[in-house]
């Protein structure tokens, strides 16, 4: 009963025992990733969850706000049989924008400049409470659903046309952390969180290590569009329905996110922003590279190591944040 009072819900099967679809949208959403939160949905290992995400500031599709600001995360999903030392593997089998609105910071962070630089830089505000009440730091996108568009409705540049393809991504994605810790949906970890990876779209699938039993799965935090490294503070934020299909990878022995899709892997240095430097989570993404070609592919360690230092491709995933580590897969062993 308590499921049914948090969440609007279907679940279709075909057979007992087969693979299920869950339709699921939550009333309830959190903030932390945190192993104490009631769970919203119980899935087994194989189904497929249909649900939503609200944007950053907790409004959802249909323009109700549904939380406070600050990333609002969909779940905890507890997958059964997830126990601590697997991994959660989620393919995100669709991401899609779910209205016609988005907003993003106005200006630069001042983390992505230097300090020269950051001295002669114009103001933070555009215009009081255009996006958000009380805040003039965001300006609003135009967000076409049907084209997959996203266009800039103001301010207008005389010189640069702001009409782009959209790329919808979450950067919300992770597991209740370990312990009895329940960090902020605003920065990120070996559990994953508020990773901003601009590859977590459609089709890619996101390997995350289980700390509690059920691996507890948050997401949320959609943008219609981010470039490398966030560096104005967000992407286009704004809701998503979302449709992913969970496993779980027995004895996974992962220590920090996997990202795959069909041309690359990606490891991910994922830590949070500001308390450490670049290198290291260039260090974290490259080592967590070795270990998974040489466990999982059979590549004798020095091979790792020239495929790395030859083919590989770093991504900053956030400025002050994580990296990420790619090679393609058409390299590998089958």
């Amino acid at each position: 009963m308590g499921l049914i009072a948090m969440s609007l819900w279907l679940t279709l099967s075909v057979t007992p025992g087969a693979a299920e679809t869950h339709r699921a949208v939550a009333e309830q959403y959190y903030r932390t990733f945190h192993h104490r939160h009631p769970v919203f949905l119980k899935v087994r290992p194989g189904d497929t969850v249909v649900t939503k995400t609200v944007d950053t500031g907790g409004i959802d599709d249909q323009e109700a706000r549904k939380s406070e600001p600050g990333n609002p995360l969909t779940g905890p999903f507890y997958v059964e049989g997830a126990e601590p030392g697997d991994a959660l593997v989620v393919r995100f089998d669709r991401i899609r924008m779910n209205r016609n609105w988005g907003f993003s910071r106005y200006r630069l962070g001042l983390f992505a400049l230097t300090k020269e630089a950051a001295e002669d830089v114009f103001p933070a505000g555009y215009k009081m409470d255009l996006v958000r009440k009380g805040s003039d730091a965001y300006v609003p996108w135009d967000l076409d659903v049907k084209n997959a568009r996203v266009r800039l409705r103001e301010p207008k540049s005389g010189r640069i046309t702001f009409d782009f393809a959209a790329r919808p991504m979450l950067g919300c994605v992770g597991v209740a952390a370990a312990g009895d810790f329940g960090p902020t949906s605003g920065i990120s970890g070996p559990y994953g969180g508020n990773i901003d990876y601009n590859e977590i779209v459609e089709g890619a699938t996101v390997m995350l290590p289980v700390f509690h039993r059920g691996g507890l799965l948050f997401l949320g935090d959609g943008h219609a569009l981010q470039g490398d490294g966030e560096p104005v503070g967000t992407g286009i934020e704004t809701s998503m329905d979302v449709t992913f299909t969970v496993t779980v990878k027995k004895n996974a022995r992962l220590s920090m996110p996997r990202v795959e899709n069909a041309e690359f892997l990606m490891s991910v240095g994922s830590q949070p922003e500001f308390v450490s430097s670049l290198d290291r989570a260039l260090e974290l993404a490259t080592s967590d590279m070795v270990a998974w070609l040489t466990r999982e592919y059979g590549v004798e360690p020095w091979a790792a190591h020239q495929l790395i230092g030859m083919i590989g491709r770093y991504d900053v995933v956030t400025v002050a944040g994580s990296m990420a580590l790619r090679i393609p897969k058409k390299l590998l062993p089958k």
